[in-house]
């Protein structure tokens, strides 16, 4: 198979010679935006992120298989992809570990008040605060519960927390007490003192997170979310913050980069960061691992 690798995916040339080995004829591109380097008719597999997003798929006449570095399908026309019979496979279980470990500690950072303890750290000056909580017994509310749901599930009962979930198709598994249907979120919402967000943008999850979903939220609760940023209506949100959540963990936003006059900057309940909580240095051998194994089938 001839195989457009791009710079999405940061590979060595021993990777790349390994991928050779296989018996594929490798054609490599930095930068996806940029021209291609072969013929579009050319290629009949691609290792990429948004390539997509910069040429036609209909270009790409041979085409039968995709290999994603995200796990996001949303960058990919897959209604032609699905038409076409195209093979395409994400990135399922690369960045789970990273994007948990992110959701705990954006929550312990609210917790513990290390924003506090940094400022007084930062003019010198010894005063403690009263107001410091713990995950033990909380209830945590995963919504979304394939690999990154439950990797964070997996380790909020590591502190003792009382995890469920909520998913499009509820199933037995010992990292929840429970997970519900999708159609239970609002009880479910009710009950949690941390609510995760780790489920895809859909039509039907856009702005899911509204003023009414965020007013059935507990009093001092705390939203975490590194799925996409349109899941949550950002104006529900900043009305929430005031009167409403302890804060909010927010990796992903509605508009990226986050504007320089947002609101959200200048809350101190609120911990901002730039869509990074998928990076972690075992992402590059857990990707080589999947993207091999899927060359292998």
């Amino acid at each position: 198979m001839k195989l457009l690798v791009t710079g999405a995916w940061k590979c060595t040339d021993e990777q790349l010679n390994n991928l050779a080995k296989l018996g594929h004829e490798i054609v490599f591109m930095q930068n996806e935006s940029d021209k291609l380097p072969c013929d579009y008719k050319e290629v009949e597999g691609a290792i990429c992120n948004g390539l997509f997003l910069h040429h036609d798929i209909e270009k790409f006449s041979n085409l039968k298989y995709i290999q994603l570095t995200s796990v996001g399908f949303d960058r990919v026309p897959m209604d032609y992809v699905k038409a076409k019979g195209i093979t395409i496979n994400n990135a399922r279980g690369v960045y789970s570990v990273p994007m948990a470990e992110f959701a705990i500690s954006g929550v312990l950072q609210l917790y513990k008040k290390c924003q506090f303890f940094y400022e007084k750290q930062k003019n010198n000056i010894w005063e403690k605060h009263r107001g410091v909580l713990e995950l033990y017994d909380k209830s945590v509310c995963i919504i979304g519960c394939g690999n990154v749901g439950t990797e964070c599930a997996k380790r909020f009962n590591a502190f003792g927390s009382n995890v469920f979930g909520v998913d499009l198709f509820p199933r037995e598994d010992s990292a929840y007490e429970k997970i519900y249907p999708l159609s239970d979120i609002d009880n479910c919402l009710s009950k949690a003192d941390i609510v995760v967000l780790t489920l895809p943008l859909t039509e039907e999850t856009r702005h899911m997170m509204n003023d009414e979903r965020f007013n059935l939220m507990k009093d001092k609760s705390v939203l975490v979310n590194i799925a996409r940023g349109a899941v949550v209506d950002e104006k529900a949100l900043l009305k929430s913050l005031d009167n409403k959540l302890l804060g909010a963990v927010l990796d992903v936003f509605e508009q990226e980069p986050l504007e320089e006059n947002s609101p959200l900057w200048d809350k101190e309940n609120v911990i901002i960061t730039p869509h990074n909580s998928f990076v972690g240095d075992g992402n590059s051998k857990r990707l080589e691992k999947v993207i091999f194994a899927n060359l292998g089938k």
